[in-house]
């Protein structure tokens, strides 16, 4: 690859490394110098020089078990997800949504073409799975990103889905037009469902969150496991609960 290359101009390599250091670290836990530079592909003392720098700045912390991530990066996530405004707008009406279908909730919002969970919120009986605050997921096997490329425009929804679809589960729908079809089906009746198609033994429904003009602003759902998310409770009464928790929501963010 060249040098002028559209995809690497402007980059710059030391910036890369060292945020493919904090991910590695994110994903793997606590490592040694060793450890990290066999992962990344690069010399120990570059590693070692990295890993250094990144403590001295307080973003990781160093232990008699190696390097892990400090805490100062909870400071910087609550203020990338209090900036957005439907964070602020969703928090009671989730709570009270989830305490009336017992499972658990997410507020999502798009970025970079993936979805993002800025809150979430369970019951005790509540299944917690893999995703939490900042987990991203790919839009079309999710209840709520399904719900987000319903109701956003035309071009919005060409850029989100002209890369290849993920299966995930044999339940998710990797094929353009099945998706397509589906999206019109959600567009129609207001809400979507996730039938296993993230995860096996878990269903979702979600609805968009809109703005007085129909703007998309993201969008929320309740999850939960088969063995309860199921019946008409599920088709018919859960999605009430949610299309009215996503009009206040909306209507909250954008007179807010």
């Amino acid at each position: 690859m060249t040098t002028n290359d559209p995809a690497t101009e402007g980059q710059i390599g030391a910036t890369k490394t060292s945020f493919g250091i904090v991910e590695h670290l994110r994903n793997h836990g606590t490592m040694g110098v060793s450890e990290v530079a066999s992962a990344l592909g690069v010399s120990k003392s570059t590693a070692h020089n990295h890993l250094q720098t990144l403590a001295e700045l307080g973003y990781v912390i160093q232990t008699d078990e190696g390097y892990d991530l400090s805490l100062k990066f909870l400071d910087l996530g609550d203020h990338a997800r209090r900036r957005h405004a439907l964070y602020h707008a969703a928090i009671s009406e989730m709570d009270d949504l989830v305490e009336a279908v017992g499972e658990r909730g997410q507020v999502m919002v798009e970025e970079n073409g993936r979805g993002v969970y800025i809150y979430q919120v369970k019951t005790e009986q509540g299944v917690q799975t893999d995703s939490h605050i900042g987990t991203t997921v790919d839009l079309h096997t999710t209840a709520v990103g399904k719900s987000y490329l319903a109701f956003c425009d035309d071009d919005t929804r060409e850029r989100l889905l002209e890369n290849s679809l993920s299966e995930l589960t044999s339940n998710t729908i990797s094929d353009r037009e099945t998706l397509l079809e589906e999206l019109e089906t959600i567009r129609e009746r207001g809400y979507a469902f996730n039938d296993e198609e993230r995860i096996t033994g878990m269903r979702a429904v979600g609805a968009p969150i809109l703005s007085d003009d129909d703007t998309i602003l993201g969008a929320i759902s309740v999850s939960g496991p088969t063995t309860r998310m199921k019946g008409e409770w599920y088709r018919r009464e859960v999605p009430e609960m949610v299309m009215q928790a996503a009009r206040i929501i909306g209507i909250r963010a954008t007179y807010s």
